[in-house]
């Protein structure tokens, strides 16, 4: 099976890569919504999905960042 990321087609093309938020702005602007499946899938494992969120999640899960102002300087961090 041959399988093309958003990643492969923006790149190559335009030279420039993008975030998840940056993709869906445009999207969302004129009139996407997120695809929901119309139905829970019948083989889900409602245990095994919190067991999931619980222990997997907060490990992959991305930093939150910092609340303080920081520093836009490389080389001398937070020095405002």
């Amino acid at each position: 099976m041959d399988t093309c990321t958003d990643q492969d087609v923006d790149q190559p093309l335009f030279h420039v890569s993008y975030t998840v938020e940056g993709r869906w702005l445009p999207l969302k602007r004129h009139g996407w919504s997120w695809q929901q499946p119309a139905r829970r899938a019948i083989e889900r494992d409602d245990v095994s999905v919190e067991v999931w969120k619980k222990g997997t999640w907060p490990r992959v899960r991305a930093p939150r960042r910092r609340v303080t102002a920081g520093s836009s300087s490389r080389t001398k961090p937070d020095s405002r």
